[in-house]
C-alpha cells in the first residue's frame, strides 16, 4: 500500500517537514509494510521557500534586511541558475515580529526591496515569488523605496498567491486583512486612506491602475506593486508547488492520500494547499488532517475524507502549540485512521 503524505505547516507550532515526519512515524507503526512518500508542502505562504528549494534543487543565500519594524534581519532566499525563489515572510512576515509589536500603520516592505535587491546583484533575474504571512500594509511603499530598484531591467516574476483581494474597496487588503496584522478600526479607515492615495500614485508612475485588480491587495499591496512596476504574473501558490514538486508523478498508484494544516475551514477551499492535493488527487482518497477543524461539512462535501481534527477541543491553545504536544496529538490522529 502506497501513502503520499502530502501536508501543510502547522503555523506557529510545526512546519511541513516536521509534520510529515511525525506523520510518517505513525504511519509504519500502524501499517509497517505501507510505502510512505514525504511530500511536504505550502501554497505560496510561509514554508514556500524550503519547499521550493528542495524541488528545485536551489541553493540557500542570506542576506541581512530590514524586518517590518526596521530592525536588521537574515533573510533566506533559493538560487537555481538564475531564477530566485523569495518568500516576502522572510523580510516582512508576522512572525517577525512578537503579538504586541504588530501594527501595520508603521511595519514597512521595506525588506522585501532589500531581499529582491539581494538576489538581484546575485544573478537572479526570474522570481518565483510567495506572497502569504506578511505583517504589511503599506502597498509596496517600503519595497519601492529602496536604492535603484525602479531601474531593474530584464527580469521576470511569477508571484504564488491564491488571494484575490483587490488594492481597495470593501473586499480589498486593508478592510480583509489589516485586522489579522493588528489594526483597529480605525486604523483600518487610515490605511485605507492610505492605500487609497498609494493606488493614485502607482497609477501615476506605472499608468497601471491596481485599485480593483484581482490579487492586486496581497500581501498588503505588494501584489499590486509587484504587477505594476515590474509586470509581474499571479498563478495558484498550490498549483505551482505541486507542479514543480512532480505531484501527480509521486502520487501516482497510491491507495491513500494524507494532508492536513494548522486550521482548516471553509477559506481551505479557496486555494489552500489542502484543496490543491485534494483537487489533484485524481480519484485517490484524500484524508484531511489539521490542528483545528471549523465548517466539517463544507469540507466533507468537497471530498476530504475523513476529516479529523489533530488537537482535542478542551487541550488550551498554548499547549496544543507545544511542539511535544503537536507531535503526540498528529501520530494519534494518524493512527486513527487505521
Amino acid at each position: 500500500m502506497k501513502i503520499i503524505l502530502a501536508p501543510d505547516s502547522f503555523k506557529e507550532c510545526l512546519t511541513a517537514t516536521q509534520v510529515a515526519q511525525a506523520m510518517a512515524l505513525a504511519v509504519k507503526e500502524a501499517c509497517p509494510s505501507a510505502d510512505v512518500v514525504l511530500l511536504p508542502l505550502a501554497d505560496g505562504g510561509e514554508g514556500t521557500l524550503e519547499v521550493l528549494a528542495r524541488a528545485m534543487e536551489a541553493r540557500l543565500c542570506e542576506a541581512t534586511v530590514s524586518d517590518p519594524l526596521g530592525r536588521p534581519v537574515r533573510a533566506k532566499y533559493g538560487v537555481a541558475g538564475k531564477t530566485a525563489i523569495l518568500e516576502v515572510a522572510q523580510a516582512c512576515g508576522l512572525s517577525l515580529l512578537r503579538p504586541w509589536e504588530r501594527n501595520p500603520l508603521v511595519a514597512s516592505s521595506l525588506g522585501v526591496g532589500e531581499l529582491l535587491m539581494a538576489a538581484y546583484d546575485n544573478g537572479c533575474r526570474h522570481f518565483l515569488i510567495g506572497l502569504g504571512g506578511s505583517a504589511i500594509c503599506d502597498g509596496g511603499a517600503g519595497m519601492m523605496s529602496v536604492p535603484g530598484i525602479k531601474d531593474l531591467s530584464g527580469i521576470s516574476m511569477v508571484l504564488l498567491c491564491d488571494v484575490n483581494a483587490p488594492f481597495v474597496g470593501p473586499n480589498g487588503t486593508t478592510r480583509v486583512f489589516a485586522p489579522q496584522k493588528g489594526a483597529s478600526p480605525e486604523d483600518v479607515e487610515v490605511l485605507e486612506e492610505r492605500m487609497v492615495r498609494r493606488a493614485a500614485l502607482i497609477r501615476e508612475e506605472t499608468a497601471v491602475d491596481v485599485s480593483h485588480l484581482p490579487g492586486a491587495g496581497a500581501a498588503g499591496g505588494l501584489g499590486g506593486a509587484f504587477m505594476a512596476y515590474f509586470g509581474a504574473g499571479r498563478v495558484s501558490g498550490i498549483q505551482k508547488v505541486l507542479d514543480l514538486c512532480h505531484f501527480s508523478e509521486v502520487a501516482h498508484g497510491a491507495s491513500l492520500i494524507i494532508t492536513g494544516e494548522g486550521r482548516s475551514d471553509a477559506q481551505t477551499l479557496m486555494g489552500k494547499a489542502p484543496f490543491g492535493v485534494l483537487q489533484n488527487a485524481k480519484g485517490t482518497p484524500v484524508a484531511l488532517l489539521s490542528g483545528q477543524i471549523e465548517d466539517r461539512e463544507a469540507l466533507v462535501a468537497a471530498g476530504f475524507h475523513p476529516v479529523v481534527e489533530v488537537s482535542p477541543r478542551n487541550l488550551p491553545l498554548r499547549e496544543a502549540l507545544q511542539k511535544k504536544t503537536a507531535i503526540e496529538n498528529l501520530r494519534a490522529a494518524v493512527k486513527s485512521l487505521f
